[in-house]
């Protein structure tokens, strides 16, 4: 279905022995004008330009356990809204997503209203010419050896992470307290490190650190990480809000990509029955919001997400809009021997994120590292990665401890 210039769009996927037809058009009065045929004439001729409207109801097959099911999209008037996404998301899913079995699954903005939000401010071609890098997938380190140790001992770290090759460093989302290494000493130390990698090698890396604190303090916060000479932020989106990652993006003082971690979002969006489904939350809303760059669970990893949720996030990062393209990074388990599936699932405009697959390597991180940069050369370079590992130690190394994926 096609966007409406005066609507804002809704689909849900309901479950229940309920007719559908009512229950649509009680969702549209609901969350609109509240009651529609007991109102007086004259009060209905003011109202009807704010009420809802039922677009289309899609009876689905039912569950495998016999439970009715259909997809209905309802229209709520732009009249109602302001471009926030506290005022369109209260509206679509505010009190009904405590309706029980029904799941919010996609949204569709008019052109006029979706334009009004920042979308990515660099996007995939933004971080490309940033990175100087065209022809492949990037290459992003998790930096998990981070809580408790000092800033010397972060530095090290951190450079056996750049010495491996990879594209982005980015903090691990859970790195909180960090007095002994606080956020804008780390930005100097490792942008500092990033500007003697590029002098020695040609080759420049960004660094994002994680922007925490109260949220009435993250954009004062966030200009100054980027005064200290911060690359990139990471920020924990779903916890923060979505307003948040908006107001950010749309700073123009905050002049670096922004990568958004999709923290607490299982929460919205694992139930198959309830919530909101993880292509609106993730491909969607934080394109819409600003990210130039997502995490989300990759089909094949730790806390694997079904594969065609997973690749719908992606189409939706890098969809023609009126916004950028996002950079989709699939995360979660990844090691060198998953770069072949994700290169063909997601193909060359993506982000290979990786934590344990690069410190867990048998030899150190740096090797870590050059073993997938090894292996993205040989998945876009169409050789399988046995074959490239004869030539290449590290891949070799990561083979023997992990193996290679099969399609």
């Amino acid at each position: 279905m096609t966007a409406d210039k005066d609507y804002v769009l809704a689909t849900y996927l309901v479950h229940g022995n309920e007719d559908f037809h009512k229950k649509a058009e009680r969702i549209a009065v609901g969350l609109t004008v509240g009651t529609w045929t007991e109102l007086p004439q004259e009060k209905k001729e003011k109202m009807a330009a704010h009420l809802g409207k039922v677009f289309q109801i899609q009876e689905l097959p039912p569950t495998g356990n016999g439970v009715p099911r259909a997809l209905l999209t309802i229209g709520y008037p732009t009249a109602n809204v302001t471009p926030d996404f506290p005022a369109i998301l209260t509206t679509v899913f505010g009190k009904l997503s405590m309706d029980g079995q029904i799941k919010l699954v996609d949204l569709q903005l008019p052109e006029f209203l979706l334009s009004q939000f920042p979308g990515p401010r660099f996007g995939i071609e933004g971080v490309r010419r940033l990175l100087g890098v065209q022809d492949r997938p990037l290459l992003m380190s998790i930096f998990k050896q981070c809580i408790g140790l000092s800033l010397d001992e972060l530095e090290e770290e951190y450079q056996k992470q750049i010495d491996g090759g990879v594209d982005l460093v980015k903090d691990d989302e859970i790195f909180f307290r960090d007095e002994q290494a606080p956020d804008i000493e780390r930005v100097r130390a490792f942008e500092r490190r990033n500007r003697q990698r590029q002098e020695r090698t040609g080759k420049k890396t960004l660094y994002a650190v994680n922007l925490t604190g109260p949220v009435t303090r993250l954009l004062e916060k966030a200009k100054r990480l980027v005064e200290a000479g911060a690359s990139c932020l990471l920020l924990n989106v779903t916890p923060y809000g979505l307003d948040v990652l908006h107001r950010l993006a749309a700073d123009p003082d905050i002049n670096v990509p922004i990568m958004a971690h999709p923290a607490f979002s299982g929460a919205l969006y694992a139930s198959p029955r309830h919530g909101v489904s993880s292509p609106l939350l993730l491909g969607k809303l934080m394109r819409w919001a600003g990210a130039d760059i997502v995490l989300f669970p990759s089909p094949y990893g730790s806390v694997a997400m079904p594969r065609e949720e997973s690749l719908q996030v992606a189409d939706y990062l890098r969809e023609e809009s009126v916004h950028r393209p996002a950079f989709p990074a699939p995360s979660a388990g990844i090691h060198p021997g998953l770069v072949p599936l994700l290169f063909r699932d997601f193909g060359i405009q993506s982000v290979v994120n990786a934590g344990g697959g690069i410190h867990g390597h048998p030899q150190g991180s740096t090797a870590g590292g050059k073993a997938f940069v090894a292996a993205i050369s040989a998945a876009v370079g169409g050789r399988p990665l046995r074959e490239a590992a004869a030539d290449a130690p590290e891949l070799r190394a990561a083979i023997e401890k992990w193996g290679v994926a099969e399609g």
